[in-house]
């Protein structure tokens, strides 16, 4: 499993958030550097999250562009996109992400 995982639920529809376009970045020196973006699956989870050379201390932020997601349902959003920033310090640990969202709202937590 990779140690950095995320998870996008449509709590509006009690349903996975599939195709949700997910780009992960790491701060470098205040800097942002993202990685591809990605798409969430069937299940709203995102397999191939982290890019080579794995996670390692430091700043991160995952950027969730849900408005696409929401007008391909007929909704419009107040809120386009999310974008959680979070630290990381024991790269033992396992980082999960989680993004719960409806057209006006969202929260997050450190899932595990």
């Amino acid at each position: 499993m990779s140690p950095l995982t995320t998870h996008v639920l449509d709590t509006a529809h009690g349903i996975p958030a599939a195709g949700v376009t997910v780009t992960l970045g790491e701060d470098r020196g205040g800097l942002w550097h993202d990685a591809p973006p990605r798409q969430t699956n069937a299940d709203g989870r995102v397999p191939d999250l982290l890019p080579e050379g794995g996670l390692h201390p430091g700043r991160w932020r995952l950027r969730f562009d849900v408005a696409p997601y929401f007008a391909v349902r007929g909704l419009s959003c107040f809120f386009p996109y999310a974008e959680l920033v979070f630290d990381v310090t024991e790269v033992s640990r396992h980082h999960h992400v989680p993004l719960l969202v409806s057209p006006y709202s969202y929260s997050t937590y450190r899932g595990s």
